[in-house]
């Protein structure tokens, strides 16, 4: 079983704000708004949601196999990922591109101000989804506009099963486009805040979103849990409490990850996204998104012990 990962493959330059954003923002002057923030802390990673997500199946045991358009600069991460044994087939260089950057300050209150770059990203819509290659499952998440909604089409024409992801490219869509992309996809996966915006942009209700995917939706809240929700239910995902919090970056990705190694291996949605939580809480405890390490054998002992059933083969 292989699972295509459409999205970016970037390098992510993190950066911790030893206090509060909102103690140095003043509300009433965002029009004018010219703040620096000193940051003791960085650090330079191999990131980009494609990547962070395939990282965390590789460790899973899974068979990721990312989608993405990365530039001549990308030699390091493409090392990495040899040595991670992760295929690299679908990753294509541009050139004359640099690879997708992304610039994340983070502050106490774990709050996020990034600026991205997309690079070679936007190329990615040059790429098709195979149907010789096995896919048996597939993600699409924040990459070139053009890119999201062609590898959407085509993993509903193919028959495959996928997420639609949106993540940070969310806001690049207008209401019809999502409401395309929704019809296409198997599961819906946002946080609150994007939940809140896709149903602003398509002016749709929570059951109409519902109603035109096959599976469901899954809405995380981070500490407070997620909600997946079907036609026929909708069933609170309790949040596992982390040894520490030590950086946000790539939560979503890796219960992303969870949520597809269980879909794509038959499991009910529940223990899936039960192992999505279990993988998000792990993650917050490292710095940056692809340092969290596991092993399956591990990752079964804790999933019995918070969910007090067995994690299923």
């Amino acid at each position: 079983m292989s699972v295509m990962i459409c999205g970016s493959l970037a390098f992510d330059t993190i950066m911790v704000f030893p206090e509060r954003f909102k103690d140095h923002i003043l509300p009433d002057k965002t029009h004018m708004l010219n703040v620096a923030f000193l940051v003791p802390e960085l650090h330079r990673n191999f990131g980009g949601c494609a990547g962070n997500i395939a990282y965390t199946l590789k460790m899973l045991g899974g068979d990721p196999i990312p989608m993405a358009s990365v530039g001549a600069d990308f030699a390091p991460y493409r090392e990495y990922l040899e040595k991670l044994g992760i295929c690299q087939d679908y990753v294509s260089t541009m050139e004359a591109e640099w690879t997708a950057q992304a610039f994340i300050t983070t502050d106490l209150d774990d709050n996020q101000i990034t600026a991205f770059h997309p690079g070679a990203m936007a190329e990615n819509r040059h790429q098709s989804i195979p149907t010789d290659r096995g896919i048996t499952y597939g993600s699409i998440s924040p990459d070139g506009k053009e890119a999201m909604l062609l590898h959407s089409a085509q993993f509903a024409q193919a028959g495959i099963p996928h997420l639609f992801d949106p993540g940070q490219g969310l806001p690049m869509f207008n209401g019809d486009e999502l409401f395309e992309m929704i019809n296409h996809a198997t599961w819906l996966t946002l946080n609150s805040y994007e939940w809140e915006m896709l149903k602003e942009k398509t002016g749709l209700s929570r059951k109409t979103v519902i109603d035109h995917l096959a599976g469901g939706a899954i809405i995380t809240h981070g500490a407070d849990g997620s909600e997946l929700i079907t036609k026929e239910e909708e069933i609170r995902i309790e949040a596992v409490p982390p040894k520490a919090i030590i950086d946000p970056t790539g939560c979503g990705d890796a219960y992303r990850a969870g949520l597809l190694y269980g879909l794509d291996r038959g499991w009910e949605p529940v223990a899936a996204a039960r192992l999505g939580s279990l993988l998000g809480s792990i993650k917050i405890a490292h710095s940056g998104p692809q340092h969290h390490d596991f092993s399956l054998d591990e990752i079964k002992a804790q999933y019995e012990a918070h969910f007090k059933v067995p994690m299923p083969d």
